[in-house]
């Protein structure tokens, strides 16, 4: 019996012999071939990790639970005497075994000897079987490979050794102390040492003998084709006829920027992993990488030339010995030098990994109790303020919530939220096209009179170039000022008085459709007069936002809820410069705070405009819209057809969130309990609501760079005499109905009820979550 061991590589269509080989295995056994079936139904791990050294646990090993001595041992002796059962009963007279893993892997010459001997207990004709492509098309294939698996160190470990006298060894040096626990393993972490193939022959043949290992050079093309079979044939010298295989799909390979992100967050989780600080179960670490996928150009192999021209004297050799052809045998032409891709959308590695925080302790607590380590989890106490108001379901709802997932933290993003950086430089604003109104917003107001010329002169600072503003039941100057506003040429405004339905907000949405301005807008933007667009990408401007996110059809802007920051007293001063205490960014309970507006391209995707979003997708945009999140990041599949709030999956902030400012001062918030809402005329806006809303608990002031170009502007617009007057009036009303609120019992005991509440950011949670049950 004459033993064939094909020995890789995962990187040049090991899988794809294997299924076939699978697939073929009782067909070819009536015929005297037998592809074994003992050490592996496919890929001949148990082959593998049965012969490493029991100091050298491989993923495989450890991922299977045979990273000891002793239950490698147990299986070594398992997997020699299923073989020679297998053999006894088949009688084969070419046996092949193949296991991918075994060139990258198997570095050190006991692991060979031990391979040689187990297999020498079979028969002494042994004959070795690699598969082999240009060396830096190899090496962009392996990398991807190792990067989904948790390599945290860039290709410029490689193009570094490409100048060592000696790649094998200068590749050696390289390999890290295997820790499991740690995420350290040769296979993962190292430079691929067997990319020379010298070496490696050498490596191999002072084992198994002298011409014992073949090269066949790897057809993509073929391998993906019916006529597989064909390679089969010969690379095994196979006498009889196999018949096709079933053709396989190219498998699409990770984009470039795919790849630095993965990379960029597994040099991050390996710092975490050192010292056993934390254990991470690697299907987990799996699956957080899957997350990372964007769309994109691959790893161009080109950009690795020094390696292909590092080894392509030693391919003459090789190619006349095993009969190589190109373009296995041609060197890459030197494109550009390699440089990691941009991660794209403004990602950072720090910002998923502690957005993954609380599903990598669970785990680690899950594997600490295991091991009968006692594992922290004493609850923090209640404040004295929360243990005074908080009924006894909103109790329940904090204890849970410290342990779950749904805990809330500010530990997403790397934005330096308590600095204020650089001041944005001036916004020139350009002259539309004939027939656009550009970027408009479309609102709706009601007494908001003190607010309008911040917020208007902000937008507009920022990139808007038109406003389309309906009201109703205005007593405080609303109307007036907006009107000066159009008579200025600065907005649209109408008068929503005669509103009908459930809604005046969604009854104006409605009519805008049919409005001028709206039909000619590029993109569209329905917010209110307490949120604000800030841009943290670029000059901070809707231009370097839509820079960012060039495909987008419906970019999906995720609420930064911002409390009453202890300002009691209606002040004439920015919003913005006021108001700077916030909600923590991961949230995901109660469901308000994750609540999105959306800014979308007018191109006829969908046919009617709501508060949150566009709905009523037309047929014929179903497959063409891309909604992206505030950080640019695809989410279409949440969100095309439905949905007005992000998820743990879809919530992103890195390029721009929507400040909601929805109390203000706590005078402004009794104001704005008198008048009721837009949207929901039929809800009282108590207690409830301030407990929602009133988030104050960390600190987020990048939107202050942009007050000096806000101040330009505001400045500008007061300018006007008559607007000056109307807005002088409009906070002059205010101020008179917040001193009137004060005199009347039922709102003097709201406002002092709201100030004396002071929750943490989970008890807050805990207590709006027992208000949703509620009601």
């Amino acid at each position: 019996m004459k033993i064939i061991l094909h020995i890789g590589f995962e990187c040049t269509g090991a899988s794809r012999l294997q299924s076939v080989l699978a697939a073929k295995r009782d067909q070819m056994t009536t015929k005297g071939v037998r592809y074994a079936n003992s050490p592996g139904k496919k890929n001949h791990t148990r082959l593998h990790m049965a012969v490493t050294d029991p100091a050298h646990v491989d993923p495989l090993r450890f991922d299977r639970g045979y990273a000891s001595p002793e239950r490698q041992s147990e299986l070594r002796q398992d997997v020699q005497n299923a073989l020679v059962k297998e053999v006894d009963t088949h009688q084969p007279d070419t046996l092949i075994l193949s296991a991918s893993q075994l060139a990258s892997s198997l570095v050190n010459q006991s692991e060979l000897t031990r391979l040689r001997d187990m297999l020498l207990t079979l028969t002494d004709d042994i004959q070795l079987l690699a598969h082999v492509d240009e060396p830096a098309r190899m090496l962009a294939r392996h990398y991807a490979k190792q990067v989904q698996e948790g390599r945290g160190q860039s290709l410029d470990l490689e193009l570094a050794n490409a100048s060592a006298e000696n790649w094998w060894q200068a590749s050696l040096q390289h390999v890290p102390q295997i820790d499991p626990l740690a995420g350290q393993f040769l296979e993962t972490q190292a430079p691929p040492f067997w990319l020379d193939f010298n070496a490696l022959t050498a490596h191999w043949e002072g084992v198994f003998g002298p011409d014992t290992l073949h090269l066949r050079g790897y057809d993509e093309a073929l391998f993906a084709s019916e006529n597989v079979t064909s390679e089969i044939r010969d690379a095994f010298g196979l006498k009889t006829q196999i018949g096709k295989a079933q053709p396989e799909p190219t498998e699409r390979p990770p984009s470039d920027a795919s790849l630095a992100r993965s990379r960029q967050f597994n040099a991050l989780l390996l710092k975490l992993l050192a010292n056993h600080a934390r254990f991470l179960p690697r299907p987990l670490w799996r699956e957080m990488l899957s997350g990372f996928a964007v769309e994109g150009a691959p790893l161009d192999a080109a950009q690795l030339a020094p390696i292909s021209q590092r080894f392509s004297l030693n391919f003459k050799d090789l190619a006349k010995k095993h009969g190589l052809k190109e373009p296995v045998t041609q060197p890459l032409p030197a494109d550009k030098d390699w440089v990691e891709a941009d991660p794209t959308f403004g990602f950072r590695a720090s910002q998923y990994l502690l957005a993954y925080m609380w599903r990598i302790d669970r785990a680690d607590r899950v594997i600490r109790r295991a091991q009968g380590e006692k594992v922290k989890s004493d609850p923090v106490p209640l404040s004295p303020d929360a243990e005074r108001i908080m009924p006894p379901t909103a109790v329940r709802n904090y204890k849970e919530l410290q342990t779950s997932r749904f805990a809330p933290h500010n530990r997403i993003g790397s934005v330096n939220e308590e600095e204020t950086a650089e001041a944005y430089t001036e916004f020139t604003r350009a002259k539309l096209p004939e027939g656009s109104s550009g970027n408009v917003i479309v609102g709706c107001m009601k007494n908001e009179a003190p607010y309008i010329i911040e917020w208007v002169a902000y937008h507009r600072a920022i990139g808007f170039d038109n406003f389309l503003i309906y009201t109703n039941g205005c007593e405080d100057g609303t109307d007036e000022i907006l009107g000066r506003l159009q008579e200025l040429g600065v907005m649209q405004h109408r008068l929503n008085d005669d509103w009908k339905g459930n809604s005046p907000q969604q009854f104006a949405l409605n009519r805008a459709l049919k409005e001028p301005v709206i039909e000619q807008a590029d993109w569209i933007a329905h917010i209110d007069v307490d949120e604000f667009v800030n841009i943290r990408t670029g000059n901070g401007t809707l231009n370097d936002l839509f820079d960012a996110m060039p495909d987008a059809t419906n970019l999906a802007m995720t609420w930064r809820l911002f409390g009453h920051n202890d300002v009691t007293q209606l002040r004439d001063e920015f919003v913005i410069d006021q108001f700077d205490t916030c909600a923590p960014k991961y949230c995901p309970k109660p469901h308000t705070v994750w609540g999105f507006k959306t800014m979308f391209r007018n191109v006829g995707a969908y046919a009617k405009m709501s508060c949150h979003r566009p709905n009523k997708l037309e047929p014929a945009w179903r497959n063409k819209v891309k909604w992206v999140n505030g950080s640019g990041r695809d989410i279409t599949d949440e969100t095309a057809e439905k949905g007005w709030r992000s998820s743990m999956k879809s919530v992103g902030y890195d390029l721009v969130q929507l400040n909601h400012y929805a109390l203000r001062s706590a005078e402004s918030f009794l104001i704005k309990r008198q008048r009721g809402r837009a949207l929901h005329v039929d809800r009282s806006i108590g207690i409830n609501y301030w407990i929602r809303m009133d988030w104050s608990v960390h600190q987020d002031v990048t939107i202050k760079r942009n007050l000096p170009r806000l101040r330009a502007e505001y400045d500008r617009l007061l300018s006007d005499p008559v607007l000056k007057e109307w807005h002088e009036k409009g906070v002059a009303w205010h101020r008179a109905k917040a001193d009137e609120l004060h005199d009347t019992p039922e709102f003097s005991e709201l406002y002092d009820q709201a100030l004396q509440i002071k929750l943490t950011e989970t008890e807050r949670v805990a207590y709006a979550l027992a208000l949703d049950m509620e009601t």
